[in-house]
Parts: C-alpha cells; structure tokens; sequence
C-alpha cells in the first residue's frame, strides 16, 4: 500500500527535520510482522533494513521500523538529510511462516527465510532474509543459506553438518516501493486537493 511507503518517509522527514509525529494514518493498523528496507535509488544499494516477526500494530510498527532501519541500522551510518532525495522505501508485510523440512525446504524468489543455528562458540543465532535476497544477489540455495550463516554471525567453516543443523522457517510476503520523488508528488497532490 502506497499509504504505507509515505508514512514512512513521514517518519522519516519528522526525524530528520526534529518536527512531531506525523498524522493521518489512513491504513489499517492490524497486527502484522514487517521490515522497512530503505535503498538508494540511484544504485540499489541498501541503507538499512530493520523489521520484527512479531506481529505489531501497524501504526506503531512501521514507526518504529522505519526509524530503526534509517538510524540504527548497526551495518550502517545513520541516514542524512542530503540522502532523502536519492531514497526509496519498501515495506513488507510478513505472513504465511512454515517450518521448512530442511535447509532446502524453500523456493527462491517466493521465500524469505529465517534460520536458527549455534554458532562456532555454542550460542544460539539467527537470521533472516526476504525474499527478493537471493534473486537479487544472484545466489542459489546453498550460498543463501551460507550467506545468511555470516549474517547470522557464524564464523566458521560452513560444513555440511552445519547446513543440516539448521533450523528454516520459510515465509512470504507482500511488498511495497516508493521512491522519495513519488512521495513528494503524492505530498503535493494531497495539499492540491485539501
């Protein structure tokens, strides 16, 4: 949804130029699990991406998300105000979660998966990537899941054993895109007919 995507440029402009919180929230604020992936539009490169598989209320979820992954994305510096024009949001309502029969137990392109695994040291980790992940990087089934391992934090030699230890929720979701140029556009059509 459109809505969504301008909420969180919303959050974004308020965050950034210290004004209250934004308003009119038009879309539903049901329960659900979401990431918000900010991009920069001119070269796809990713500036952040944070989201929670706990199913929150809408409106503070995207709130939340959409600030954590443009500020406190530990993988990268904070975003500035000289980066705005060059963003484009995406949100993605998580749903459909299986617990996969393996590490291989998912499609490419039609899954996003999360896995739970001990690393090296013993300690429980996790990880997770969207969908779109492996078709964008170019990857297969087993260099997804290897590089989800370093996501994750494993620092190892990926074995095997250690592919097979893994345990795999596959999920799908629905996704939304808006650039920061469409979002303006849809800002000053919105104050034309107010």
């Amino acid at each position: 949804m459109a809505e969504m995507c301008a909420y969180c440029f919303d959050v974004l402009e308020c965050k950034l130029y210290n004004r209250g919180e934004p308003t009119g929230r038009s879309f539903t604020n049901d329960p659900h699990p979401l990431f918000v992936s900010w991009t920069l539009t001119s070269n796809k490169r990713l500036r952040g991406c944070i989201g929670n598989f706990t199913p929150m209320p809408l409106h503070a979820g995207l709130r939340d998300c959409a600030e954590k992954s443009a500020f406190e994305d530990s993988r990268f510096l904070p975003i500035t105000t000289d980066e705005l024009h060059d963003l484009t949001v995406s949100v993605s309502i998580l749903q459909n979660f299986q617990q996969a029969r393996g590490y291989l137990d998912w499609t490419i392109g039609a899954h996003g998966i999360c896995i739970t695994f001990h690393n090296e040291l013993g300690v429980r980790c996790s990880a997770t990537f969207l969908p779109e992940v492996a078709t964008e990087q170019g990857w297969d089934q087993t260099n997804t899941i290897d590089s989800l391992l370093r996501k994750g934090g494993y620092r190892a030699r990926i074995t095997p054993k250690v592919r097979k230890s893994i345990k795999l929720t596959r999920y799908t979701s629905q996704k939304w895109h808006m650039s920061y140029e469409e979002y303006r556009q849809r800002s000053e059509r919105e104050q034309e007919s107010s």
